[in-house]
C-alpha cells in the first residue's frame, strides 16, 4: 500500500501509484499523479497539474509545479511534467507552464537537479542532465541531453543549450549553446568541446575528433552561421559514405547542425 505520513496532506483528486513513499508534512495538490516507487520528502510540495513518473526522489522542501512566475498568467490550467528515475534535490522548484506558450515544462528521465536549482515556466529538459546548486533557467529554456550545468549557471529566457554541453561554475547564458561545446563567463564564451564528458559516455576517439573540426570549423573558420552549417551538412554527408564508426560522427555533426539551424538568439562566441 501507499505509504503516506500521517502528517501529509493529499488531495482526493491525486493518483498516487501504491508503492509511492510521502513524508511528513509533505503536500500533494490537485490534479497530481505519482508513479511508482517515487519517494517524495518530508515538506514537499506538489502544488496542482503535475505528473511526476517512476522511480524518482524528491528531497525535502521542494517546491514542485508551482504557478510560473510570469506577470502575465492568469489562473490558466496549466501542467508539469516529469519522467522516470530524477533527483530531485533540497528546494528545488520546477514551475508549470504558460498558454502564451506550450502550456507545459517537461523534464526528461536520469536527471540530476541539485539544490536550490529553479526551472522556470514552459522550459524543456532532456533526459541525464546535471544541474549543480543554485542553477537557475529562465522561462522557455531547453536544455538537450547529457547537458551539465555547473553551479550557479544563470540562463536568458528562450536560451537553447544543446546535447553535451558543458557551463563551468558561474556562466551566465545569453545566447544559444551548441551541442557539445564548454562554455564559461559572464556572459559566456566558448572554450573549446565537452571532451572529457564525451569519452565517459563512450564516444569513440574519431567521433570526438570529427566534433573538435567541427567546432574548429563553426568558431575559428571565419565563416557566418549559415555557412558553418553547410560546410557541417557537407562533412556529414563526407562521413555517411565511411566505414566503421563513420557513420556514429556523421549523426553527431546532423545533431550539431540541427540544432544551429533552430538558434534564435544567436550563439555563444
Amino acid at each position: 500500500m501507499t505509504s503516506v505520513h500521517p502528517s501529509a496532506l493529499v488531495d482526493a483528486s491525486a493518483h498516487l501509484d501504491e508503492s509511492v513513499e510521502i513524508g511528513p508534512g509533505a503536500v500533494i495538490g490537485p490534479q497530481v499523479r505519482v508513479g511508482a516507487r517515487t519517494r517524495i520528502g518530508p515538506h514537499v510540495v506538489v502544488h496542482c497539474n503535475t505528473t511526476i513518473g517512476d522511480d524518482n526522489r524528491i528531497f525535502p522542501f521542494a517546491s514542485i509545479g508551482a504557478d510560473p512566475q510570469d506577470k502575465k498568467y492568469a489562473g490558466e490550467p496549466t501542467w508539469l511534467e516529469i519522467g522516470n528515475g530524477n533527483t530531485i534535490r533540497e528546494c528545488v522548484t520546477l514551475n508549470r507552464g504558460t498558454v502564451q506558450d506550450r502550456t507545459v515544462t517537461r523534464i526528461g528521465d536520469d536527471n540530476w537537479i541539485m539544490a536550490y536549482v529553479h526551472v522556470a515556466h514552459d522550459c524543456v529538459i532532456g533526459s541525464h542532465t546535471i544541474f549543480a546548486n543554485s542553477t537557475n533557467l529562465g522561462g522557455h529554456v531547453e536544455v538537450g541531453d547529457w547537458a551539465f550545468l555547473g553551479g550557479a549557471s544563470q540562463v536568458h529566457q528562450f536560451c537553447k543549450i544543446g546535447a553535451h554541453a558543458m557551463t563551468a561554475t558561474g556562466t551566465v547564458v545569453l545566447h544559444d549553446v551548441p551541442p557539445y561545446v564548454t562554455v564559461s563567463g559572464n556572459t559566456a564564451a566558448a572554450h573549446g568541446i565537452n571532451t572529457e564528458g564525451l569519452r565517459r559516455r563512450g564516444f569513440s576517439a574519431r567521433r570526438i575528433e570529427a566534433i573538435r573540426r567541427a567546432y574548429r570549423v563553426l568558431y575559428r573558420g571565419g565563416l557566418t552561421l549559415q555557412q558553418a552549417v553547410e560546410a557541417l551538412r557537407q562533412r556529414q554527408a563526407e562521413l555517411r559514405r565511411d566505414a566503421g564508426d563513420a557513420k556514429e560522427a556523421a549523426a553527431d555533426l546532423a545533431l550539431l547542425a540541427d540544432f544551429l539551424g533552430r538558434v534564435t538568439r544567436g550563439i555563444v562566441r
